[in-house]
């Protein structure tokens, strides 16, 4: 309820700005908005992110803040100045973990001095962090865990422990915020706890809301093989959801109903009603179709599920603590693998819930431009499929959006804004991008819109898969590209179709006199596709290329590439 307020009779104002004023200032205490009485806390927001999540926890941090008596201070870890470090007072840093480990790309050189020689001690400094992760892979939140624990070797203090948040963030990143905004705060609180526990926008789509989108299309790029890439186009029609080059789509996918029912025949119980994720009592089988992960297993769901199995395998494995071990268990199981070959005592269906996992939705690179396809937005899904303990299994999401959706279909949609993925403002700029096999998404999108744009700079692309006769997905779109000139260059890599496997990196390095005469001409650098390795190739490539074309000694050539990350002339959408 809004705060009641009048200003003064003889305050300087018509009735009709006296009212409007009265009004404003009451439903700004109402949402939570505290007059300084006193002086201002001096806070300083980081954020390393990868996708856009940490980016936007930030700035939502940031404006929760900035209705309370503080000062607050936002930078993007990519062009902060380490040398304020020693100096601030209060420090919140909510960073991204991405691949093996890794830190985003914004971090990658924070990261790498603060973890260096050359950090400063750092007494005096109040800090927290929060870490952004996903269980599912073995180095979880390690960025947010490195920060943290560095920063406390280093002799600063901590204002509240680290939180780490596996892949939904809206709960731990609320109890976060109100942590430490009372911890900055004592006397009382400088913004009201529901202004600080507030995480939700309510209005229009969102992730929280996603948008029922109809089927416009599905289709499978490739030719003849074992290996499917599907073109998926929805209708955004009705929704008012506005889309950039670059964002990504969240879909919420649908687990197979089959796997579901033969979950609930092996289970040592009747199954019941649960509590859904927005508080309705459901049917266990609808809970395990749309409301919980089913697929991958992860560490802490075994650890959770040996407490109630007798096996004296999975005793011992979490007793052994042992990476390479956990990694080899669960690599190629899931959840039915539990259920069938190591069975727990669940009392009933509530309790068998509760050591499972939300189902996420999965975000997909957006292939297309809103101005060459207005109302619709499109995918390009690398469809998983593989054999493993006697069973064939596929990807949750690509075998839901491939095999399980049919004409009248409608997924759950939200749009991902990825601010750190986008191609430059000044159409008359050079772009080289790196997309091998579904990494193409964005670039297709990209090609699109410096056509519709009339965007006068040159454009290159390098792309791989294994076959060419099998593999070359949107190849009549791409030689349009190059018959029209919106692509002034097309290099083609083909891994399988010769004896000696060439990959993207490799033609990188074929043409590297010319990468490095399009890069001292202004040229802006993209790479999307696989983390793990493709996308460390590239960056190797990249180095050597200053090095041999450049002249560059290979400190200088590191200190090149930072440089273009931090310039924005070098982004990645990896994952």
């Amino acid at each position: 309820m809004a705060t009641p307020i009048q200003l003064p009779d003889d305050a300087p104002f018509t009735p009709e700005q006296r009212a409007w004023l009265n009004d404003f200032l009451s439903k700004a205490l109402g949402a939570g908005f505290t007059p300084s009485t006193g002086p201002t806390v001096p806070v300083t927001v980081l954020f390393g992110s990868q996708t856009g999540t940490a980016e936007g926890l930030a700035k939502k941090l940031s404006k929760t803040l900035g209705k309370g008596a503080f000062e607050v201070e936002t930078h993007d870890l990519a062009t902060y100045d380490t040398s304020r470090l020693v100096a601030e007072k209060n420090l919140l840093v909510i960073v991204s973990t991405y691949g093996d480990g890794e830190p985003p790309d914004s971090a990658a050189d924070f990261h790498a001095w603060l973890m260096g020689p050359s950090a400063p001690r750092l007494e005096g400094v109040s800090y927290s962090v929060l870490a952004l992760g996903d269980s599912s892979y073995p180095e979880f939140c390690k960025c947010g865990r490195d920060i943290d624990e560095r920063f406390a070797a280093l002799g600063a203090t901590a204002l509240h422990e680290r939180v780490d948040v596996d892949v939904d963030a809206d709960e731990p990143y609320a109890v976060w915020t109100k942590a430490v905004i009372a911890r900055l705060s004592p006397g009382g609180g400088a913004v009201s706890s529901a202004a600080a526990a507030e995480t939700i926008e309510h209005d229009g789509y969102s992730k929280h809301n996603p948008f029922p989108a109809a089927l416009v299309e599905n289709r499978n790029l490739n030719g003849p093989g074992a290996k499917q890439t599907h073109h998926v186009a929805l209708s955004l029609e009705g929704s008012g959801l506005e889309y950039q080059v670059g964002d990504a789509l969240g879909v919420f996918p649908v687990n197979r109903a089959d796997l579901v029912d033969e979950i609930l025949a092996n289970l040592p119980f009747k199954p019941g009603e649960v509590t859904a994720p927005d508080g309705s009592e459901i049917p266990l089988r609808e809970a395990l179709l749309h409301h919980y992960d089913i697929g991958a297993l992860n560490k802490a769901l075994v650890q959770k599920w040996q407490a109630r199995s007798g096996s004296p395998r999975l005793r011992a494995l979490v007793e052994a603590e042992d990476k390479q071990a956990w990694e080899s268990f669960c690599h190629g199981r899931e959840l039915i693998d539990l259920v069938i070959d190591f069975p727990a005592d669940f009392p009933d269906s509530d309790e068998f819930v509760s050591v499972l996992r939300k189902l996420q939705p999965r975000l997909y690179s957006i292939s297309s431009c809103p101005l060459a396809h207005p109302g619709e937005v499109h995918l390009t899904v690398g469809v998983v499929r593989y054999h493993t303990y006697g069973r064939e299994r596929g990807g949750v999401c690509s075998t839901y959006l491939a095999d399980r959706l049919a004409e009248g279909e409608t997924p759950r949609v939200f749009l991902h804004t990825n601010p750190a993925f986008r191609p430059p403002a000044d159409g008359g700029i050079p772009v080289i991008m790196v997309g091998p096999g579904t990494g193409i998404a964005p670039f297709r999108a990209f090609l699109e819109h410096r056509r519709a744009t009339g965007a006068t700079g040159r454009n290159w692309l390098l792309f791989g898969n294994p076959h060419q006769a099998s593999d070359f997905l949107y190849r009549e779109e791409l030689e349009a590209f190059l018959a029209d000139g919106t692509l002034q260059r097309l290099d083609l890599a083909w891994s399988r179709d010769q004896a000696e496997k060439i990959y993207v990196q490799h033609l990188m390095l074929q043409q590297g006199a010319e990468i490095w005469a399009w890069l001292q001409d202004g040229a802006s650098f993209y790479v999307c596709g696989d983390a793990s390795r493709m996308a460390k190739d590239v960056d190797a490539a990249l180095h050597r290329i200053a090095v041999e074309h450049g002249g560059l000694g290979e400190e200088d050539a590191t200190t090149f590439l930072a440089g273009l990350r931090k310039d924005k002339r070098y982004q990645r959408d990896v994952y």
